[in-house]
């Protein structure tokens, strides 16, 4: 039985929303296409006529989950100034409501380090990304220099992303929160020295 073409449409978002939460909860390698299909609500077909393979899948979800977060950050970036922006962005990245959602949190946090064994394709969809989330994140640090407004906005997201891997890591609740506070404090006092 043929599918219609808004069916095939609605099945390829649900599919590429259970493998971006799945992917950020289990990581890619411990994710199976079974697990995805199921939690999508399509069979196993499904998933492989939407996807020529899990590497194609993992590629699309990636950049699913990085352009979703995009938005999150122009919604915070709306009606502000940018030094406002940036402050209202890294507080949201390093806050514990983040922190405790790895499953609708940020992909990079998630899968920077499994992403570095992926296939080139994968890897390829994850560089693009991060490149976009820098170059948005750029546009909000002071400065009139653009290399160093990019420069100072790679070196506030790496601290924020290995703020919040490290803050997932603990077992310890008050040294998680330590960690996300003092990382939040320090990106932010930083771009105002860069001004």
């Amino acid at each position: 039985m043929r599918v219609s073409k808004e069916k095939a449409a609605k099945n390829r978002q649900q599919i590429l929303s259970a493998a971006a939460r799945l992917f950020r909860e289990n990581g890619i390698r411990a994710t199976g296409v079974d697990s995805i299909s199921r939690s999508a609500g399509v069979t196993h077909g499904a998933v492989y006529s939407q996807f020529e393979s899990k590497e194609a899948l993992a590629a699309e979800a990636i950049r699913l989950a990085l352009s979703r977060w995009r938005r999150v950050w122009q919604r915070a970036a709306d009606r502000k100034l940018p030094s406002e922006a940036f402050r209202s962005i890294v507080t949201g990245y390093l806050s514990p409501e983040h922190r405790d959602a790895p499953g609708r949190g940020c992909i990079v946090a998630a899968l920077g380090p499994s992403v570095a064994r992926q296939p080139r394709k994968v890897r390829a969809a994850f560089t693009g990304e991060l490149k976009d989330a820098v170059d948005f994140l750029a546009a909000l640090v002071p400065g009139n220099d653009p290399s160093r407004r990019h420069e100072d906005a790679l070196a506030a997201f790496a601290c924020m992303i290995g703020a919040l891997i490290l803050a997932r890591a603990v077992d310890d609740r008050r040294l998680s929160g330590q960690i996300l506070d003092a990382a939040a404090k320090r990106v932010i006092r930083g771009q105002r020295r860069g001004k």
